[in-house]
């Protein structure tokens, strides 16, 4: 069996696709181990890849230079306020497509293309090529970008005419896929979809990582570390999570003495945040790390781990560490909004908190913090749910679909 995989984002660090994608990569090559995969990647800056790390037959990895020429740079302002129109996504897309339309793709059982970040630029550039009808196409988040949870975006007439351009894809498309169940769902509905979204959640897998750098390493400074890495975007309650954690130092005393809560930050005002919650020093606010340090540092350091889903009502995506935090076996304290992914998955409500609610984040955060001061028993947070036998069950599932 031959697979192609199209790919915007193979990084051993920064962003989480790169981090599932090549985790995609290895439990694609457990579950065919005799089959052939081909890559091609097409990124648009370089960056640290490690590809030889991945178990691929082959990878052709292009760099795409996205700056427009001057006349469409001119152009675009006036078809984007007359008609509605990006002339700059239209560049985009035909660039990405110059290089899928090159791949004979005659010679594969099976195409998937995995977009990246918010503009899906790989799926797009896809549309009314002969490869789409044999793709099996992936939505790492929803697009347009109006309807990504925490967005500020207005619904514009260019966003209702991405939102036309994707249903065309989709239209085309052999197979559609996310990452999240209400996503799907979402998505489907959304695109009036006449065939059904299936759900492969992320997946991780040590096998395409090199963890050898551990040079940025916080050694630990108290008994109980609670640790978050990520971002502080698109409506992640932090503010409520460190004001609860607050409120307990200042009223428990063991919580003072032997509990500390390391965040490691990006995106949102980060120095605005540490200044604010400078008076409580049990509140250390760091510079992100590559993966590498901070996957030893939520493996080796944290007791509790944190994950902030979207908000501020309702998040429809799987954030990209929940399947790394996974293979932890440590407990994962979640804020959340009322309706989440991550409220189907995890089955023990007292590991989830709601993110409006300071007192039920308090109250739960409180109670899970003095379990684990004194015991350090292995937590199965999430089950089954990303199983390497479940990824074969759904993909073996997908494969197998001829509607």
């Amino acid at each position: 069996m031959k697979f192609l995989v199209i790919v915007q984002n193979l990084k051993v660090s920064g962003a989480s696709e790169g981090i599932v994608s090549r985790s995609f990569l290895a439990k694609l090559r457990m579950t065919y181990p005799e089959s052939a995969i081909d890559v091609l990647y097409l990124k648009n800056h370089n960056s640290e890849d490690q590809l030889d790390l991945l178990p691929v037959n082959s990878i052709q990895s292009h760099v795409l230079n996205l700056k427009p020429p001057f006349l469409i740079k001119w152009l675009n302002r006036i078809s984007w306020r007359l008609f509605h129109i990006s002339l700059y996504d239209r560049f985009v897309h035909k660039l990405y497509g110059s290089y899928i339309s090159k791949i004979k793709h005659e010679q594969y059982n099976h195409v998937f293309i995995r977009s990246s970040g918010l503009n899906h630029e790989t799926l797009l550039g896809a549309r009314d090529l002969p490869i789409l009808k044999k793709a099996i196409i992936n939505f790492h988040d929803p697009y347009p970008f109006f309807w990504y949870q925490g967005s500020h975006h207005a619904l514009s007439g260019v966003e209702l005419f991405r939102l036309k351009t994707m249903y065309k894809v989709i239209q085309e498309a052999k197979c559609c896929v996310s990452t999240a169940q209400l996503m799907s769902n979402d998505l489907e509905f959304l695109y009036g979809s006449r065939k059904k979204f299936y759900t492969i959640p992320h997946q991780f897998s040590t096998s395409v990582f090199d963890l050898t750098d551990i040079q940025m390493v916080r050694p630990k400074q108290k008994k109980l570390t609670i640790a978050y890495h990520g971002s502080i975007q698109f409506g992640r309650k932090i503010d409520t999570l460190l004001d609860a954690y607050a409120a307990l130092v200042t009223e428990n005393a063991t919580i003072k003495a032997e509990t500390e809560f390391v965040l490691r930050l990006g995106g949102g005002d980060v120095n605005t945040l540490r200044d604010y919650y400078k008076s409580c020093t049990n509140i250390v606010i760091l510079p992100t790390l590559n993966f590498c340090n901070s996957a030893y540092e939520q493996t080796h350091i944290a007791n509790i781990n944190v994950i902030l889903e979207n908000g501020p009502l309702y998040c429809n995506i799987l954030v990209g560490k929940a399947p790394f935090l996974a293979t932890l076996n440590k407990p994962v304290f979640c804020v959340s909004p009322e309706r989440s992914e991550l409220r189907q998955i995890i089955k023990d409500p007292k590991l989830i908190a709601n993110g409006e609610d300071e007192v039920d984040v308090k109250v739960k955060l409180e109670a899970l913090i003095k379990k684990r001061l004194v015991s350090n028993e292995p937590v199965d947070c999430f089950g089954d749910y990303f199983s390497d036998s479940r990824f074969k069950q759904i993909l073996s599932l997908i494969l197998t679909d001829r509607k």
